[in-house]
Order: C-alpha cells, then structure tokens, then sequence
C-alpha cells in the first residue's frame, strides 16, 4: 500500500512538472534531433501538456485505488 501511495506521488509530481514545463520538456528531449528549430511547436506543447495530465490522473488512481480496495 506505501509503495503505490509513494508512485502516486511521484507520477502526480512528474505530471505537474510535464504540465508547467513543456518547453523544458522540449529542450531536454526534442532539441538536439533539429539544428533549425527555435521551440516547440504548438501542437507538441498541446500534447506535452496533456500527457502531463494523464501522468497527473495515474498517480491520483494509484493514491486512491489501495483506499477503494480493502
């Protein structure tokens, strides 16, 4: 049960990270694939975001689902 309530966390945490920072996201994993690209486009800072909400919504369902389980 500790450890799913601890990987909750940590995903809710990486998620909200995902989701505030998706430009940094970008520069840490996408930039040096293109010598020519400024930034990241609109449509991946989108997507980027909404990853970040599905990691947030996991780690929610791993703090709660031991709760509903016993």
């Amino acid at each position: 049960m500790i450890w799913s309530i601890l990987g909750g966390i940590i995903f809710a945490a990486i998620g909200l990270f995902i989701f505030l920072k998706p430009d940094l996201i970008w520069e840490l994993t996408e930039r040096w694939k293109s010598d020519r690209a400024e930034g990241p486009s609109a449509f991946y800072l989108k997507s980027t975001k909404f990853g970040g909400v599905l990691f947030v919504l996991m780690g929610i369902v791993m703090i709660v689902l031991p709760f509903i389980l016993e």
